[in-house]
């Protein structure tokens, strides 16, 4: 099957529109230093307070691990994050410009949020090329991504992004014959297709080996810096393998946030979640 044919296959199945983006994201101003500002959020299911009075700063560039125990809130918030939830209360800015309450699922991804869930979400039966191709920033209009074609500099970048996630030499592989691993690694690289300037990654390790561990904190340290890189994780070795600063998140709230050393010695922190 040609790569027109699987696209089309897969806009039957509604699987491509996530990539129906604007084309032209309102400026980023990030000059007091803080990309993501989640103030007194709080939100609530059938009457259970999932986010309650979150504060969250993160800084530009910085690689920032969020734990807590199941039913903390860290989904719930990056949910908010992205749009697919809207708080009862509270604000949400992009740097010091973008108002995320009031912007739809695409728009904030155009405006430079990335994230990846847990569980892969590529296209299994494109290769591992198209599905970078397919991703890539820019007009993503049904004729236009049909049509499209990769000009030299979206060629290098894709060249680029297959570097950096390890997946140079199965370029022409399908996706659906990679390693979970591997999965998890080309939809990273999806994401980075799109240039976004923040990255939410959902556990990002879960069902990996030691090795693909090991690769995929390489992976996420590199990118700190150039871009801002929140990892929720419940590995608490893979956490202490990146982690600059850690926040705790309990019972919809901030319980805690430093060093890696600074929360495995916090009794709060042990009592909720860590243990002994």
């Amino acid at each position: 099957m040609s790569m027109l044919e699987s696209m089309r296959s897969y806009m039957r199945r509604d699987q491509v529109f996530e990539f129906l983006i604007p084309d032209t994201p309102p400026d980023l101003d990030i000059t007091h230093g803080v990309i993501l500002y989640l103030e007194g959020i709080t939100v609530s299911f059938d009457g259970f307070r999932a986010i309650n009075d979150l504060n969250l700063y993160i800084r530009d560039g910085e690689l920032r691990c969020i734990i807590g125990p199941n039913g903390a809130g860290k989904t719930t918030m990056m949910d908010i994050i992205t749009g697919k939830t809207r708080p009862d209360t509270g604000s949400a800015w992009f740097g010091q410009q973008i108002n995320l309450l009031r912007m739809t699922e695409p728009e904030i991804a155009q405006a430079g949020i990335g994230r990846k869930f847990q569980k892969p979400t590529v296209f299994e039966q494109l290769t591992v090329f198209e599905n970078l191709e397919l991703a890539m920033a820019g007009d993503r209009r049904v004729w236009s991504t049909l049509v499209a074609r990769l000009d030299r500099e979206q060629q290098d970048r894709i060249d680029e992004i297959l570097e950096l996630v390890g997946l140079q030499e199965l370029v022409r592989v399908r996706a659906g014959s990679l390693s979970h691993g591997q999965k998890q690694w080309l939809e990273i690289g999806m994401l980075l297709a799109q240039n976004p300037k923040l990255l939410l990654v959902d556990e990002p390790v879960a069902g990996m080996t030691g090795q693909e561990m090991e690769r995929t904190a390489e992976l996420l340290t590199s990118l700190a810096g150039s871009r801002t890189v929140v990892v929720v994780e419940h590995d608490m070795d893979f956490v202490r393998s990146i982690a600059r600063t850690v926040t705790v998140l309990h019972q919809g709230s901030v319980l805690a946030e430093g060093t890696m050393d600074e929360i495995q010695n916090d009794q709060r922190v042990i009592d909720v979640y860590l243990g002994d």
